[in-house]
């Protein structure tokens, strides 16, 4: 009976000391928290640890812009390309957040580029990181690459204004005519914000209004 009762007693209290070292873990990567997590890490906590969204380490630390730390989880070998619950991965977040020293360590890292539906590329329009699509540009990201529902990098520039960004994407090549699932090409998108510069430098390039007008 004894026996039975340490037994019990030993698991219950490495079930707490484990739940407790994962709040602390999760804890230290969202303020940035080097040393803590480096002590962790140290005692064995697996780098590839996720938050109940899905999150790893190293999307909170991107996410959050905490650069010196995406450096020590680079150096744990962690699942780059991995997804959280929402389908994003580490490059994602950090594109959309306009973390360009944490995208330029990951893509250097391997993590990919043209992936399938949202890219990092998209991410970065959305945001209006003009460094961030230059320099995924530069990287050979994929200018046409589209969502699930055919939305392009082009696309996103176009309904938010973005020009710069515009004239990168339709210097690389990206095509003014690509439809939506819904028939909208980045015309349709500039002239509902009726941003007639936008529309200008898409219809420069060929741009045409899509089967939606």
């Amino acid at each position: 009976m004894k026996k039975i009762l340490v037994c019990f007693l030993f698991v219950l209290f490495s079930g707490i000391v484990q739940a407790d070292t994962y709040d602390d873990l999760l804890k230290a990567v969202k303020i940035g928290d080097i040393s803590r997590v480096t002590a962790l890490l140290q005692l064995g906590v697996d780098p590839d640890t996720t938050d109940i969204e899905g999150n790893t380490l190293l999307m909170i630390a991107a996410r959050e812009g905490h650069e010196p730390l995406v450096e020590l989880l680079l150096t744990q070998r962690p699942k780059l390309n991995a997804r959280n619950s929402a389908g994003d991965n580490a490059l994602r977040l950090a594109a959309i957040g306009g973390r360009t020293g944490i995208v330029k360590k990951l893509v250097a890292a391997g993590a990919r580029i043209n992936t399938p539906d949202w890219t990092p590329l998209i991410y970065a329009c959305f945001g209006n990181h003009v460094e961030i699509v230059r320099y995924l540009i530069q990287m050979k990201a994929d200018v046409n690459a589209a969502s699930d529902n055919g939305t392009t990098a082009l696309m996103v520039a176009s309904s938010q204004g973005q020009a710069e960004i515009v004239r990168l994407l339709l210097g690389a090549g990206a095509d003014p005519n690509k439809m939506r699932d819904n028939g909208e090409t980045a015309l349709d998108m500039a002239l509902k914000t009726r941003n007639e510069e936008i529309a200008g430098l898409l219809r420069a390039q060929g741009g045409k209004p899509g089967k939606s007008r």
